[in-house]
């Protein structure tokens, strides 16, 4: 009894000179070297003295590193946490445009065609003669097939009758094309209302919101534009994200410009290794 007391003593004195322990190998590396899966029954604390216990943290706080010789601290990060089966928002795109398309005004017919399908090209002039906002295009790529593109379009609409005093109107449309094909359209009306007050202007404000979904992997081209559908009288200015003329004092450029705002959300997948 006497010669295993003092063996149990020797091994004890050797751990406390060496200060290294070794769980699942002979020859530890740091105070305490695991080799090995580990499992917490309870919460792991960081930061603790020989007088005092370590922190916790809190509910939702992650464990970081300060680097070496410094012990590692809680902290709370703004990231929100993706579960797999969701979708997460991977990048957005925000667009201006000042230019506008003033090349429907006065004079200029309109295309007469009131119906356009999914797919559409847009050079394809028996679908419309349609009209770029150069200043909207976006350039992206899709790194996941399973997906949702959201497009939120607005803009400024300006006509402005050839007699204050006589109530004219404009049919138009604007669509949403990706590598040339329409995906999203919206035709609409403006009308002068007899506006003898502001010299037969009349301001509206266009939006096209849509949600595409399981856009085909690859690189992205998106494009905005839009056609006159029909006018009643072919002499009326018309103009889409800037005012008809400069010399107005109801307008601008600036109050009319076109956004387009695109956000690409992805499915949420993890790998196992």
């Amino acid at each position: 009894m006497k010669k295993n007391i003092l063996c149990c003593t020797a091994v004890m004195v050797s751990l406390s000179v060496n200060a290294q322990v070794g769980i699942g190998t002979t020859s530890p590396k740091s105070t305490l070297d695991v080799n090995g899966k580990t499992t917490l029954r309870k919460e792991l604390r960081v930061g603790g003295t020989s007088a005092q216990i370590g922190d916790a943290g809190l509910n939702g706080q992650v464990l970081v590193s300060q680097g070496e010789g410094l012990p590692p601290i809680w902290k709370s990060l703004n990231v929100s946490f993706m579960e797999e089966g969701q979708y997460k928002l991977i990048n957005s795109y925000l667009s201006s445009d000042q230019a506008g398309i003033i090349e429907l005004s006065s004079g200029i017919a309109a295309d007469n065609i009131y119906k356009n399908n999914v797919g559409d090209d847009i050079t394809d002039t028996s679908k419309g003669k349609w009209l770029k906002i150069e200043g909207l295009k976006n350039d992206f790529i899709i790194k996941n097939g399973k997906n949702r593109l959201t497009y939120q379009f607005q803009t400024g609409i300006e006509m402005k009758a050839p007699s204050a005093g006589t109530s004219q109107s404009i049919t138009f449309t604007c669509g949403v094309f990706r590598n040339g094909k329409l995906v999203a359209v919206r035709p609409d009306k403006v009308v002068s209302n007899n506006n003898t007050e502001k010299a037969g202007i009349q301001d509206y404000i266009f939006t096209l919101n849509y949600t595409e979904q399981n856009v085909p992997i690859g690189a992205q081209t998106l494009e905005v534009a839009c056609r006159k559908i029909n006018t009643s009288n072919l002499n009326s200015e018309f103009a889409i994200g800037r005012n008809v003329s400069n010399t107005n004092t109801v307008s601008n450029a600036f109050t009319l410009e076109s956004i387009m705002k695109i956000d690409v959300i992805e499915y949420v997948t993890y790998k196992s290794n």
